[in-house]
């Protein structure tokens, strides 16, 4: 497992968190998601490469910046 890091500047509400959760659990249903809603920044820990979840987040409407 290890780390990945993204900033969604359009994650604003609580709405938002959930849909980035479940679009990262579509790709690894055992991901530990931590999300920082002011600072619009999510942590991963994830078996799952990078591309796979900034792949599955942008299909989700939230484009990594």
């Amino acid at each position: 497992m290890s780390t990945i890091a993204f900033e969604l500047p359009t994650m604003t509400c609580g709405h938002c968190v959930k849909a980035v959760t479940a679009a990262i659990q579509t790709v690894d249903k055992q991901a530990q998601v931590v999300i920082d809603l002011p600072t619009h920044q999510v942590r991963v820990d994830t078996g799952a490469s990078q591309a796979q979840l900034a792949q599955a987040l942008k299909e989700a409407g939230y484009e990594p910046a």
